[in-house]
């Protein structure tokens, strides 16, 4: 695609510009992109100049900032989900054309020194002395985003600044992509159906199914998770669990999509974006407005929860090597071995299968239980819309209503498909100001969840209920967001405190009173057995400690990274290999390459870089701030909305560790964790 000045005409019709919350997904083109992108950059660098002119007001400078990207942030937002759910290369070729320039513009905009001048001026003004405490913080932490955009570099430094910009939003770029089409092209298929032993039904299904989607007789595996996390958890054949760790594991490091080199291309450019602006390193810039504040005390974090945790994790480690030792396994504990040992204890000591669940687990089931369980919580009425638009046949619309004002619409988008990026993820799509009698905030929710298969629904594991739970948690964040600046909406908070409103969604899956609202048989409606109940809870911290383990190992990782690899020790990949190596039960091989598929760490030229320690440092505080409810009442609507108007309305309108004051009337209690984990009584040595 060429560029070009748009023409007034052609804005008009372009369904891309002007978005507001009735967002057209029906009429979306990919030839719609570039000139959506370029009218409304042009418009946003004319609103940029007069910034530059306009009185040293509220209204002219930090007010005008505020708005000045919201239709492109919204238009690019809609964009880039798109790519990122859809098989579609012109789609993708159109995303490719528009990013370095949104890039760019973003970068001339922290380094544009009117603009900057303009903020200065203003806040040196009694007006800005008197802002409100939202405003006031608004212009604070805008005015040290720009520094740390490089608004305060020399001239002739801004120009290798903005270049780094463009470069890393291109290179991560390219790297989502090739870990998208990279787990695509991957599979395995079997002729033989004695090598499915151990594999649940469902699976089997779904294995036969794939393969008669391509034409092929037997039974098809994917790396895409329905498929691999069974496979790996339960069949009994050694070499197709290998082969699929092993494919998903080594993704993205061979030929037009190796991500190896651009891992090491990403860090050197971070590298260089910290030390232009005078940091130590990049997490030292990316953390400074985090509640970590730097990379030593996220470091240190880290640390003492892995010395903490490493007697729990031996304790682990040696009672599966037993357990092997006990079943007559006389080869090597291997990557691959892990999960279906594991899963081979669990049934041995709880007699506890998590396939069990799924007939009690149901997605529509779920989804109708979370929604009644958050009306309890917070006041609101959650119901499906059947005339809205949408991207794909799979995705399902809903309303977020308090009383007669309309809060918010979502999209659900659960199920895996190709083109579909991996994993779980909630993305904002438009700010309304629905508490002042206008628009509603829009939202989307995406996973690759069990799907349906021929007649039967959607069946979930109890970890993918988990997942569904944490991702609405962070769309309540934005639905429910009350703060009128764009900045500091909703999800705009500090990182390390972007998940305390996912994950604190979590806790109410382990009980009994919330599952009753939707663990019913798919069949009969009969609730959640007794037993069955009683099983899960009893299994809920098995391996604990191996399981905060491998999340401390990816913490630890991406600090290492971005704190203390140097390219002089060796290719980034070998560097991430040894360390892995620290934190896992058995020998990973020499091509263990499974950074080169991170993409929470290199997707995306900011993402969870230096940032992977949030998970914890989050779970800190919603293991702490659950324990009000569990104090009360799992569904105290007190409670709830106590937490709503602290948490989820404010944003980033007040610093998140007063916030959690404000909630708990205290700093958080680290303990908290350790307890629900049942990491408390140190093993004996």
């Amino acid at each position: 695609m060429n560029t070009h000045t748009p023409s007034a005409a052609s804005a008009q019709t372009n369904p891309l510009v002007g978005l507001g919350p009735d967002l057209p997904f029906d009429t979306i083109r990919p030839e719609h992109i570039e000139p959506a992108i370029d009218t409304l950059l042009a418009r946003a660098r004319l609103e940029l100049a007069a910034i530059a002119d306009a009185p040293r007001t509220w209204a002219g400078t930090a007010g005008a900032l505020d708005a000045l990207t919201g239709d492109l942030e919204t238009t690019m937002g809609v964009v880039e989900h798109l790519e990122g759910v859809l098989e579609d290369p012109a789609l993708r070729e159109a995303y490719n054309a528009v990013r370095p320039k949104v890039s760019a513009f973003h970068a001339d905009l922290a380094l544009d020194p009117g603009l900057y001048g303009a903020l200065r001026a203003f806040a040196a003004t009694p007006e800005a002395a008197e802002l409100d405490p939202v405003r006031r913080r608004y212009l604070t932490e805008t005015l040290a985003e720009f520094r740390r955009g490089g608004a305060e570099l020399p001239e002739d430094r801004k120009a290798a600044f903005k270049a780094v910009e463009v470069e890393l939003a291109q290179v991560t770029t390219r790297f989502a992509q090739n870990v998208v089409d990279a787990t695509d092209a991957w599979s395995i298929t079997l002729t033989d159906e004695a090598r499915l032993g151990g594999l649940p039904e469902h699976a089997v299904a779904a294995a036969r199914a794939e393969a008669e989607r391509h034409g092929e007789a037997g039974w098809r595996f994917t790396l895409h998770y329905p498929s691999l996390g069974p496979a790996l958890q339960f069949a009994q054949d050694r070499a197709l669990r290998e082969a699929l760790w092993r494919g998903a594991n080594t993704r993205a490091t061979a030929g037009e999509r190796d991500n190896r080199p651009l891992v090491a291309q990403i860090l050197a450019l971070r590298t260089e974006k910290a030390r232009l602006l005078g940091y130590a390193d990049i997490s030292d810039l990316f953390l400074e407005a985090r509640m970590a504040g730097d990379g030593a005390r996220a470091a240190a974090f880290v640390d003492d929860l892995c010395a903490r945790t490493q007697p729990f994790f031996e304790r682990d480690r040696s009672e599966l090597l037993a357990f092997r030792a006990q079943q007559g396994e006389t080869e090597a504990l291997a990557p691959w071995d892990i999960a279906f040992d594991a899963e081979r204890l669990r049934r041995e000591r709880y007699d506890f299968d998590a396939e069990a669940l799924r007939p009690w687990l149901g997605a529509d089931s779920v989804m109708h239980g979370l929604f009644e369980l958050v009306g309890r919580l917070y006041g609101v009425t959650i119901q499906a819309l059947t005339d809205r638009p949408t991207w794909h046949p799979d995705v399902r619309v809903y309303a977020v209503d308090e009383g007669d004002r309309r809060l918010g619409i979502f999209y659900a988008d659960l199920f895996p498909r190709p083109g579909k990026r991996g994993g779980a993820w909630m993305r904002p799509l438009y700010l309304g100001s629905p508490t002042t009698g206008g628009a509603p905030h829009v939202g989307l929710i995406c996973g690759n969840l069990t799907p349906p298969l021929g007649d039967r629904p959607a069946l979930l594991t109890h970890q993918e209920v988990e997942t569904i739970f944490h991702e609405v948690g962070h769309l309540l964040h934005h639905l429910l967001t009350e703060v009128p600046l764009r900045g500091l909406a909703g999800t705009n908070v500090a990182w390390d405190f972007v998940e305390l409103p996912s994950q604190i969604m979590e806790n109410w899956t382990w009980e009994r009173p919330a599952l009753d609202l939707f663990a019913r048989h798919y069949q009969t409606g009969e609730p959640l057995p007794d037993a069955l109940f009683e099983r899960l809870r009893a299994a809920r911290n098995f391996r604990s400690g191996d399981a905060q383990m491998r999340q401390l190992s990816f913490a630890t990782l991406d600090l290492a990274l971005h704190r203390l690899y140097d390219p002089a020790q060796g290719d980034p990949i070998a560097f991430a290999r040894a360390l892995q190596g620290r934190f896992t039960s058995a020998p990973l091989p020499e091509d263990f390459a499974m950074v080169a598929a991170f993409t929470h760490l290199f997707a995306h030229p900011t993402g969870y870089a230096a940032a992977y320690y949030s998970y914890k440092w989050a779970e800190v505080l919603d293991a702490d701030a659950f324990s009000r409810f569990q104090a009360t009442d799992l569904f105290s609507r007190e409670e709830g909305l106590r937490f709503r108007q602290t948490i989820l309305a404010r944003g980033g309108s007040v610093d998140p560790a007063e916030l959690f004051r404000e909630l708990m009337g205290r700093d958080p209690n680290p303990e908290a964790l350790m307890a629900r984990a049942g990491l408390v009584d140190a093993p004996a040595a």
